[in-house]
C-alpha cells in the first residue's frame, strides 16, 4: 500500500494524473520489495521499505523509457531494482524480535554488508546465466522479430491470426501478399488465390 501511494504521488507530481498502469506497477514493486524482509522486519518497517522502494523503481522506469532497452514489462526496474532495494533495506530494518538477526538500525551494521554482498552475487549470477541462456537460444531461434513484425503485432507473423477484431473471433491474416481482384470479375469479388491467402471464404458465385 505504501508503494502504491508514493507511486501515485510521483505520477501526480510529474504528469498531473495517476494512471491505472502506474498503480498496478506500484503494487508489484511493493510486493517485490518486501519479499526479502518478510518475517524479519516489523509492520511499520515494512511500510517504510515499500515507500522507499517506490522511488528508485519509479525513476528507473522513467530512465528506461528514454533508452532503446527492450523491456516492455519493466522487469529490470520493477523486479530487479525493487528487489535489490528491498534486500538492502532488510539489512537496515531487520530486528531480532521479528525473526532472524538485527540490522543496521538495531546496532548490527554487518547485516547490511551481508545483504549487499548477497545482492551483488545474485545480480552477477542472474546476468551470467541469462547471457549464457540467450546465446544458446540464439543458436536455435531468432531472438528478436523484425521491425515489420513488431509493427504488425506478434499474433499475425507467428500464429497467422489476429486475436481480436471488432468483436469477432480470430481471423486468418497473411501479410506476404495483398488481396487481388479477379480480372474476370473486376466488380469487387476476390479471386480464389487472394481469398485463400487472406483467409476469406467466397460464396460459390464469386469463384471463377
Amino acid at each position: 500500500m505504501a508503494t502504491l501511494v508514493v507511486w501515485m504521488l510521483l505520477d501526480l507530481a510529474r504528469t498531473g494524473k495517476a494512471t491505472a498502469v502506474g498503480v498496478a506497477t506500484g503494487i508489484v514493486v511493493g510486493l517485490v520489495a518486501i519479499t526479502p524482509g518478510a518475517g524479519f522486519v516489523s509492520p511499520m518497517s515494512a511500510v517504510a521499505i515499500g515507500a522507499i522502494a517506490a522511488l528508485p523503481s519509479y525513476y528507473a522506469i522513467q530512465w528506461r523509457s528514454r533508452t532503446g532497452l527492450d523491456d516492455s514489462l519493466d522487469v529490470l526496474a520493477a523486479h530487479g531494482v525493487g528487489g535489490a532495494v528491498g534486500a538492502l533495506l532488510t539489512g537496515v530494518f531487520a530486528a531480532r524480535a521479528w525473526g532472524g538477526t538485527d540490522g543496521l538500525l538495531s546496532g548490527h551494521p554487518a547485516q547490511l554488508a551481508r545483504q549487499a554482498a548477497a545482492v551483488l552475487a545474485t545480480a552477477t549470477y542472474s546476468a551470467s546465466g541469462t547471457y549464457v541462456l540467450l546465446k544458446l537460444v540464439g543458436l536455435m531461434a531468432t531472438m528478436r522479430p523484425s521491425r515489420k513484425e513488431e509493427g504488425v503485432g506478434m499474433d499475425v507473423p507467428q500464429h497467422g491470426e489476429e486475436a481480436y477484431t471488432s468483436g469477432e473471433g480470430a481471423i486468418l491474416v497473411m501479410t506476404d501478399r495483398a488481396p487481388a481482384v479477379d480480372a474476370r470479375n473486376p466488380g469487387g469479388s476476390l479471386s480464389a488465390t487472394a481469398a485463400g491467402s487472406s483467409g476469406v471464404s467466397l460464396p460459390p458465385e464469386g469463384r471463377p
